[in-house]
């Protein structure tokens, strides 16, 4: 089982980006897939979930309105789109994968949002 994050980096304040997670070893359309977020000496959070078939969406409130989250089951990818980044978006973003009482995690892609 591997989830790959990836489109981290640097932003300025209001910028935008978009990360990517790449599943594989699992029937990844069967699982619903979200983001999470730790920022330094906070607890990882809860960003965006989005069901099996991506027919509904969750968000954060302190996201909501600036982030999307998108799925593609044929290329086994979860996407979310970050708009109008803000410094406190700082973190490491980790990608998950949920079905019932098994829980995947990928390694985390780093966004630093500062002038």
């Amino acid at each position: 089982v591997q989830l790959v994050e990836s489109g981290g980096g640097l932003v300025q304040p209001g910028g935008s980006l978009r990360l990517s997670c790449a599943a594989s070893g699992f029937t990844f359309r069967s699982y619903v897939m979200s983001w999470y977020r730790q920022a330094p000496e906070k607890e990882r959070e809860l960003v965006a979930v989005i069901t099996s078939a991506g027919g509904s969406t969750t968000y954060a409130d302190s996201v909501k309105g600036r982030f999307t989250i998108s799925r593609d089951n044929v290329k086994k990818t979860v996407s979310l789109q970050m708009n109008s980044l803000k410094p406190e978006d700082t973190a490491v973003y980790y990608c998950n994968a949920k079905l019932g009482s098994r829980a995947y995690w990928g390694q985390g892609t780093q966004v630093t949002v500062s002038s």
